[in-house]
């Protein structure tokens, strides 16, 4: 596979605060990959630095094997992009603005595609812009942004404001395209949102890159918590001698873990001989999966 979208020593300074430094990233075309971080971490200002929105301190960014800083023209006519803090022209329609996007790559060559979007997302057309609900106005974000079938989509905290079954929806679309051929850039703070659609992610930290991992080698690392309720008493040692498992508290009819993806298999057999009432598995926060990251 060939390298749509490379990083080399990327650093950007606002005076003497950092947004980015030293960062080297390489994506393959055809990957979602996953920029995960908390807010204020780095995301949107890489991606500026890569859409040359903003001017490096130092460093390079190259897509389709070109120089952003020299070919930002061509290069942008292939891509597609979401910013975090969507504002459009308040007085146009949605229409009017597809239109108006359209006209930039010359007119709307795949408007099956558009129409089919535009019907997933149940996508509000002629309502002006200022007038929609925070979930509506995204819905027209992505659809400017996915309309003209890009090379490369680069999206910053796409699903903000949508809801579960638009998400879903969004996430079939970001499918069918990666079965096309595009290129996915995902960047968000969801990290079971990454972990559902996502075939590697880089975890970015205060402007530094952390780790670049499969989502595979993610679940192993990270540990799930899980609340349980017996219905009557249990042995806390069937659960204590399991591998990967870490008990955080218990009770005589309440047991609370931290349980690794390699200790789901024993985990289950373990609760089988007993009868629960409840059960409720959670993610930890991303502060505590990047504290795991730099200890390791």
């Amino acid at each position: 596979m060939s390298v749509i979208l490379e990083a080399k020593k990327l650093t950007k300074f606002y005076g003497p605060t950092r947004g980015v430094e030293n960062l080297n990233l390489k994506i393959e075309e055809g990957e979602i990959f996953g920029f995960l971080g908390p807010n204020g971490a780095g995301k949107t200002t890489t991606i500026r630095l890569l859409l040359h929105l903003l001017r490096p301190t130092s460093g390079e960014a190259l897509v389709f094997g070109k120089s952003v800083g020299k070919k930002y023209v061509e290069i942008l006519r292939d891509i597609g992009y979401l910013t975090s803090d969507l504002n459009l022209y308040e007085k146009m329609t949605g229409q009017e603005m597809l239109d108006f996007t359209a006209s930039f790559h010359g007119g709307t060559p795949t408007k099956k595609f558009t129409d089919e979007i535009i019907k997933k997302l149940n996508c509000n057309l002629t309502t002006p812009f200022k007038k929609l609900s925070r979930g509506n106005k995204q819905k027209i974000g992505i659809l400017m942004a996915i309309f003209h079938k890009p090379k490369l989509l680069i999206l910053d905290e796409p699903t903000s404001g949508l809801d579960p079954l638009t998400r879903n929806a969004f996430y079939e679309i970001l499918f069918d395209l990666k079965k096309e051929g595009t290129t996915i850039f995902f960047s968000s703070h969801d990290l079971p949102e990454v972990e559902k659609i996502c075939d590697r992610v880089g975890i970015i930290r205060g402007g530094k890159l952390v780790d670049v991992e499969t989502i595979d080698v993610l679940r192993a690392h990270r540990s799930k918590i899980v609340e349980i309720y017996f219905a009557g008493e249990y042995d806390k040692k069937d659960f204590s001698s399991i591998k990967g498992v870490k008990i955080v508290e218990s009770r005589p009819d309440y047991l609370h873990i931290q349980a690794k993806s390699l200790a789901i298999n024993d985990l289950v057999l373990s609760l089988s001989k007993y009868k629960v009432k409840d059960i409720n598995f959670a993610y930890p926060d991303l502060e505590k999966v990047f504290l795991e990251y730099y200890k390791k």
